[in-house]
């Protein structure tokens, strides 16, 4: 019989789960493996049944209390075979003693929560092609590449629990993906991610000061997609999110649930219109 061992996934792997990830349909970005690897190399861990990958999960640590928990999936060839299940707890004795937080798919609800998660708020995916909506009186957009990193950073904290300076820097100057921050009498006052995808192009995340500053950025960044569909995954906690995606004229294709093991993290929920990614938070 062939054995079963549990081992950190090389680079090599992480790309390989993100393949598995387009194959149930999630969409990921095509580069944002990239990024995932810089923020916790030892973070994605591979089941292999006889030397062949046929479990992953990914369980990333931020700082000393966070961790979110993605990428977890099974091959169709093992599933009901238990194999899923034993790397699902390796990962979470990885996150022992943080608050953990994941992004799963509503019908395993259920499951989780008998692993001690509670359901947070849903994440609901919209795709679509914006108009065009200029940014509000005062504000500018430009590439977050131009400014102090720092002052970057410091905005991120404001809506992630944890620093994240390494992914993050990764993030903006990866191939494949533009940038922009709106700045407002010199301080930055929104952000978003353009990912290129094997489907509608990822926008992750994206922070705003306001509704309007909100829509100007998807609208700027859906303007390299020459009328190719852009998907954002919604922030439903944010009241306005939704909203914004229905003046966007965005439809919703897919829905995930935010759960955490441990209490909402405290972030400014009022500017988070859209997760960074659902395989890191």
């Amino acid at each position: 019989m062939a054995t079963f061992e549990i081992e950190t996934a090389s680079a090599d792997d992480v790309r390989r789960i993100m393949a598995w990830a387009n194959d149930e349909g999630w969409n990921p970005a095509n580069t944002d493996a990239l990024a995932f690897h810089v923020m916790d190399p030892a973070g994605f861990l591979i089941g292999r049944l006889g030397r062949e990958a046929v479990v992953c999960i990914s369980v990333v640590r931020y700082g000393a209390g966070f961790g979110f928990l993605g990428c977890y999936i099974a091959r169709p060839v093992v599933r009901g075979q238990g194999y899923g299940i034993r790397i699902w707890r390796a990962g979470m004795e990885r996150l022992a003693g943080r608050n953990v937080g994941l992004d799963g798919v509503v019908a395993q609800q259920g499951n989780y929560a008998k692993s001690g998660f509670r359901l947070a708020w849903n994440n609901i995916r919209h795709e679509g092609v914006p108009p065009t909506v200029p940014p509000p009186s005062g504000i500018r957009l430009v590439d977050p590449r131009s400014l102090p990193f720092d002052r970057l950073a410091a905005y991120d904290r404001r809506f992630f629990p944890e620093p994240r300076d390494a992914f993050l820097a990764a993030w903006i100057t990866l191939p494949e993906r533009r940038s922009l921050v709106a700045v407002k009498d010199g301080s930055i006052v929104g952000f978003a991610v353009l990912r290129a995808s094997a489907g509608a192009a990822r926008i992750g995340p994206l922070y705003a000061d306001t509704p309007e500053i909100a829509a100007s950025l998807v609208s700027a960044l859906s303007a390299f997609q020459q009328g190719n569909p852009v998907a954002v995954d919604i922030v439903e906690i944010n009241k306005e999110a939704p909203k914004l995606a229905a003046q966007l004229g965005l439809k919703p294709s897919f829905e995930v649930a935010r759960m955490y093991t441990g209490a909402n993290p405290e972030v400014d929920y009022a500017g988070w219109y859209r997760v960074t990614s659902l395989e890191l938070g």
